[in-house]
């Protein structure tokens, strides 16, 4: 790493510590040379897939279009800053597991409309109405209908996954 004051190409590492709760590494260094001693910051660079749009268009995704999609179906309801960058985080965990370079823009709103079904009904519904063209109120009675038999975030954790490979007879 150059010295950012005298250009120096030696430097060497002071101190090592994880900063932004475990996803980035800050070390302080020191120019050998000057001897000031500056921070720097390192984290993970990650590519997110591409999203494949119904039309066969693709385009990189945007945390911003997803962000601002999420707050447009949350507007004026009680849910807070911080549970809808949660949200936004666990979605962005979801793409990048997927491991794959591509995915369909369908399974990301298949994710918003989970985490919005958790968040707020109100917003839930809202999105939905737009995500699935809703033609007319009977769609929307529909879905409220089925949200209103749908287990509940709190029940879904609680159930046990079959699929885990749980214990053995």
């Amino acid at each position: 790493m150059h010295c950012p004051f005298c250009d120096a190409e030696d430097t060497k590492v002071i101190d090592s510590r994880l900063a932004n709760q475990g996803f980035e590494v800050r070390r302080r260094r020191e120019c050998l040379t000057c001897s000031e001693r500056f921070t720097t910051f390192e984290s993970a660079e990650l590519v997110m897939p591409k999203l494949v749009k119904n039309d066969g268009r693709r385009e990189p995704f945007n945390e911003d279009k997803l962000r601002a999609g999420i707050v447009r179906a949350l507007e004026k309801r009680p849910v807070s800053s911080e549970d809808i960058e949660s949200a936004v985080e666990r979605i962005k965990k979801n793409l990048r597991g997927t491991g794959d370079r591509e995915v369909p823009a369908q399974k990301v709103g298949h994710w918003v409309m989970d985490e919005l079904r958790d968040l707020d009904h109100v917003g839930y519904v809202r999105f939905a109405s737009v995500y699935r063209s809703f033609e007319d109120v009977n769609a929307f009675r529909e879905e409220i209908e089925r949200l209103e038999k749908a287990p509940t975030a709190e029940q879904r954790r609680n159930q046990m996954n079959l699929l885990d490979g749980g214990e053995d007879d």
